[in-house]
């Protein structure tokens, strides 16, 4: 019997992600929104796809129910609307948080022991939502950015350095945005440090792309944000869920003294396997990176502390 995994949210991100799910083979995928026919309509389109592809995973939508999700082994969350003209950042975080708590209550209770994979921004502000609103343990409830971030950080050293991205290795620690902390000395292509590969100066213009790798893509596409890389993300954790692979990767976790860092979901090292976060990975950071590491954790408290606001 194969595992399931459902996604919650039809657009761009939650259709790519099902798209990838079931292309690799790593379960049946359910998608859930709250648009009627969008769901079933890219889930039949994707089925339509499979004898091309050559995958017999079973793909289904459903609007507004979620009787499909019962017994996900993991629930991949992209639901959330963008920052739209106008709006304030209340108003994003007001409407998104609702939407978080909708979709968290409706999958406690039809998938009380799936593991979630938060994908919705602000992303760091969305695990505790739904970490708070499921009361799943700790191991169960993840954030997807630092591997998106990792990747774009690889792929601008790669363009750098002319090199496969296969031999590259990169790390990304704390919150999605502009306080993102790439780690330089701990990125390395084929096991050599790039900061023996490249000089202080072109490290920082990558490190700072990096850091508005999401902007860069908005700012190309005009309307509308990236989505093929964050779903590839979003399903590396997924696969490294399902295959019990005891991956170490970075991804939005929560922290009880880790680094310092006490009740705040930020993105570190974790090893990821069928129990979900397995194990936080401590690195030894130097003070400047502490320091930055630190700032970043501030950001994401400020965003924890307007959520509590607006509860009242």
């Amino acid at each position: 019997m194969r595992k399931k995994v459902t996604v919650v949210g039809a657009g761009n991100v939650g259709a790519t992600t099902a798209m990838r799910i079931a292309e690799k083979e790593l379960a049946d995928v359910v998608m859930v929104d709250v648009l009627e026919g969008v769901p079933a309509g890219k889930a039949l389109d994707l089925c339509e796809a499979a004898p091309i592809e050559g995958h017999d995973c079973k793909v289904t939508g459903q609007s507004g129910s979620y009787e499909e999700a019962a017994g996900s082994d993991i629930v991949i969350i992209t639901a959330g609307i963008p920052r739209k003209p106008g709006m304030s950042r209340d108003d994003l975080l007001s409407t998104n948080m609702g939407i978080m708590e909708s979709v968290c209550k409706e999958i406690a209770a039809v998938a009380p022991e799936a593991i979630l994979i938060i994908v919705s921004n602000p992303l760091d502000a969305m695990c505790h939502v739904a970490f708070d609103t499921t009361g799943f343990p700790k191991t169960r409830v993840m954030g997807m950015a630092g591997i998106l971030d990792s990747a774009r950080f690889r792929a601008f050293i790669s363009m750098e350095l002319e090199v496969s991205v296969e031999n590259i290795h990169a790390l990304v620690l704390g919150g999605h945005g502009d306080t993102m902390v790439p780690l330089p000395r701990y990125s390395t292509v084929a096991g050599v440090p790039i900061t023996e590969l490249l000089p202080p100066e072109r490290i920082e213009a990558i490190v700072e792309r990096t850091r508005q790798g999401g902007a860069e893509i908005v700012g190309l596409l005009k309307t509308g944000s990236a989505y093929y890389a964050p779903a590839s993300a979003a399903v590396e954790m997924a696969e490294a869920i399902l295959k019990d692979k005891k991956k170490i990767l970075p991804c939005a976790a929560y922290l009880e003294g880790e680094y310092g860092i006490r009740d705040l979901f930020i993105g570190v090292p974790v090893k990821l396997g069928a129990g979900g976060i397995e194990e936080i990975m401590e690195l030894k950071l130097s003070e400047e990176e502490q320091k930055a590491l630190r700032h970043s954790a501030s950001a994401v408290q400020g965003l924890v502390d307007d959520i509590k606001r607006l509860r009242g």
